[in-house]
């Protein structure tokens, strides 16, 4: 695996809209307002063209899958690691 760089830290905070110093608290609120902001399922009523909605649904089935790198990665760089 690559070395985490600080341009992927500084790419995963843009993604979840966040500025350092966070908190463990302020990843996981950060991690809950874009997954639901990216949730596949608030597309199903937005449009009857059934190409733009699968459009749009791929589109936040991906945002998803980043958010959740960004959260996985910011949690493995910035959250301590208990186990001594």
């Amino acid at each position: 695996m690559d070395p985490i760089t600080e341009q992927d830290v500084a790419h995963a905070l843009e993604i979840l809209g966040l500025t350092l110093p966070i908190t463990t608290e302020d990843l996981e609120r950060a991690k809950r307002v874009q997954l639901y902001n990216w949730n596949p399922a608030r597309y199903a009523g937005l449009t009857n063209n059934p190409k733009q909605y699968m459009q749009q649904f791929r589109k936040a089935e991906e945002m998803t899958r980043t958010v959740e790198a960004a959260y996985m990665l910011l949690t493995a760089v910035l959250v301590p690691d208990t186990e001594g």
